[in-house]
């Protein structure tokens, strides 16, 4: 195949961060069945195996540059990639290329059984090729993070040296039910027997239930709070001013000294503990990882469009808050890390979003913070609301603020032309939108 003929045979395939999938969509028989054809390629790798509603991401980027700074060889498989497809399989954060893409798409395409051409999906070919790039990169460990869920997300087919699960909130709830506990089991599905599990879970009701399935399969578990906590000194961004956050993690068996991270907020804080965790885990499995290493790697970690700083005069950030706790996590950082340069600064907030997402909630938690809010709409998703129904969903007293715009270029150049060099735009309500702006 040519990159073009491999780019439609695996993007023809159903796509569900395109539509909305239904009950049932998802098992794991198929992917089973496709990697018997491949040989099996997850069974030859270590694996981290990541889950969690928000911050999975994030923690996924803190390891790999952890692991990267110790010397070893990385395999970073995440989704929904930002720009380009190669972004979601990487080593050493290098993204895979074209002429490697296609050729293990042709490889899986002549191997995979005739009977599953018309069922496979985007997400599962997709973690078929990140298994077979780190067995054919020889990569020491590879740090997988789940796409939807847990317990019947493609990648849950791995045997992992330890299980992570970050957080749990409120999302993709007609998939994944509509408590936190039913929530929490779902992603609790990569818990395996026997293997350790580091969670970063503090909601009470899913602390329980992820306690209940370790239990269950005899994985040993640590819990933010419990066996370890942290201390954040948050980033400061103002006009010329700037300082980095920092953290000090303590964990039941020592006080860890202060290091700098390369994310802002304090939910990347949260992230980085369990991060830390994850590697005196490691090491009890027998990984030499090294203090300077861990320093290093949080220090130099990079994750796009993740509070990430694209311009200055005016400070343009990118986000990609998706749900009401990421952008309450949004919001908090925008308050602590980004204060105005004096009183006339304005914060101006382009908006778009899904429509399985609880996007209201997230339009009341973040319009108060803005003078001026353009909403609109991205080219990358059919699920994507149109502005003029997100005007509906805006607070009553955020509506005169608020201007629709039909695409997001058109929001970007309206934002643009209004702020001044003193004033902050703000991108954020899906990965889509944040990717095709950026």
């Amino acid at each position: 195949m040519t990159y073009d003929e491999a780019m439609h045979f695996w993007f023809a395939r159903v796509n569900y961060e395109q539509k909305m999938p239904a009950l049932g969509d998802f098992k794991l028989d198929r992917m089973r069945r496709l990697l018997d054809a491949l040989d099996h390629p997850e069974r030859r790798l270590r694996v981290l195996h990541i889950a969690g509603s928000k911050g999975k991401g994030s923690t996924s980027a803190m390891l790999a540059s952890v692991l990267e700074a110790q010397g070893y060889r990385v395999g970073l498989f995440t989704s929904p990639h930002l720009v380009k497809v190669e972004e979601r399989i990487q080593v050493n954060r290098e993204p895979i290329t074209p002429d490697e893409l296609t050729a293990l798409l042709d490889e899986i395409r002549s191997r995979f059984p005739a009977e599953l051409e018309r069922d496979l999906t985007f997400f599962e070919i997709g973690t078929a090729l990140g298994f077979l790039h780190f067995v054919r990169r020889r990569v020491d460990l590879a740090v997988i993070e789940v796409g939807l869920g847990g317990r019947f997300d493609s990648t849950n087919v791995c045997m992992p040296m330890l299980s992570i699960i970050t957080s749990i909130s409120f999302d993709h709830t007609q998939m994944l039910g509509n408590t936190l506990a039913q929530i929490a089991f779902e992603k609790a599905g990569i818990v395996k027997p026997r293997r350790p599990t580091i969670s970063g879970v503090r909601d009470p009701e899913a602390r329980h239930v992820i306690a209940q399935v370790c239990r269950a399969r005899s994985a040993p578990l640590r819990q933010i709070d419990v066996d370890f906590k942290y201390e954040h000194t948050p980033a400061f961004i103002n006009g010329a001013a700037e300082r980095w956050p920092s953290i000090h993690v303590t964990t039941t068996r020592r006080a860890w000294p202060a290091m700098t991270l390369g994310l802002i907020g304090e939910h990347q804080a949260c992230n980085a503990s369990v991060a830390v965790a994850t590697v005196e885990q490691m090491r009890d499995l027998g990984m030499p990882i090294g203090d300077d290493a861990v320093a290093a790697g949080l220090a130099q970690v990079r994750w796009p469009a993740r509070l990430e700083v694209v311009a200055r005069r005016p400070l343009v950030l990118l986000d990609c808050a998706h749900n009401v706790a990421s952008a309450q996590a949004l919001g908090e950082a925008l308050d602590l890390s980004f204060p105005r340069v004096d009183a006339s600064a304005r914060r101006f907030l382009i908006f778009g979003g899904n429509r399985d997402k609880d996007l209201a909630g997230m339009l009341e938690v973040l319009s108060p913070r803005f003078e001026r809010i353009f909403l609109t709409s991205s080219q990358g998703t059919a699920r994507c609301v149109p502005p003029d129904q997100l005007a509906e969903m805006l607070p009553a007293s955020a509506r005169p603020r608020a201007t629709v715009c039909a695409s997001a270029s058109d929001a970007w150049t309206q934002a643009q032309a209004q702020a001044t060099a003193g004033d902050l735009i703000c991108i954020t309500g899906s990965v889509f939108l944040a990717g095709e702006l950026r």
